[in-house]
């Protein structure tokens, strides 16, 4: 994807991500999301902070003792309660902007509200569809970038290839399947794992007992 097409992609999955928040209901706002210890609300407010500045960002690495994940999650937390119909605004607001954080890409952004979209989505039984893609560069980007999801490190003796667009990464026991559970297998998530085929399907399942296991 060109640099074009990959704004054109942030602008319509923040719309679309928009008319989705406008029709949940107080619960689905209030229920847990793929995101550990997030509400699916967390998850919304989250996507809202795509324009946090150099000064707040510096703040709230501090406050958070330098780590990236709690920093993510305490800037969330700390701008909630937002209501459905504000997030959606200011979601809409950010279409057509061109502007990111401090220190990243615009491919960083593109992961966000893909990935961040399913995590919203599939604990409610929604169906959001992933332009493959877009779905694919973003996948490539996280395989290629060790911070913060270390996918290369987590997924070594594995081949993943998807079955829905060019896309194959990895050496070692098969996993094939659309784009969007890979994508959401190398940022970390293991919801879609009933997506995925192949012999490295069982090697991610033990692991993944073994993690819920400690």
């Amino acid at each position: 994807m060109d640099l074009d097409d990959v704004w054109r992609t942030i602008d319509g999955e923040r719309s679309s991500l928009a008319d989705l928040l406008e029709d949940l209901s107080p619960t689905e706002w209030g229920t847990p999301s793929l995101c550990d210890g997030w509400r699916v609300g967390d998850v919304a407010v989250h996507l809202t902070q795509a324009h946090m500045g150099l000064a707040a960002a510096l703040v709230a690495a501090a406050r958070a003792g330098g780590s990236f994940d709690r920093m993510i999650r305490d800037s969330a937390l700390r701008a909630a309660p937002l209501s459905p119909a504000e997030c959606a605004r200011r979601l809409r607001a950010m279409v057509g902007s061109r502007r990111t954080a401090p220190f990243i890409t615009p491919m960083e952004p593109l992961t966000d509200v893909l990935v961040h979209g399913q995590d919203i989505a599939l604990p409610l039984g929604r169906t959001r569809p992933m332009p493959p893609s877009a779905a694919a560069a973003s996948a490539q980007r996280v395989w290629d970038t060790g911070f913060p999801f270390r996918a290369r490190r987590r997924l070594r003796g594995l081949r993943l290839s998807a079955t829905d667009t060019d896309w194959t990464v990895g050496d070692g026991a098969p996993v094939e399947g659309p784009i969007t559970a890979l994508l959401l297998l190398v940022t970390g998530r293991e919801a879609a794992l009933d997506q995925l085929t192949g012999d490295g399907v069982r090697s991610l399942r033990r692991r993944e007992e073994t993690r819920r296991a400690t």
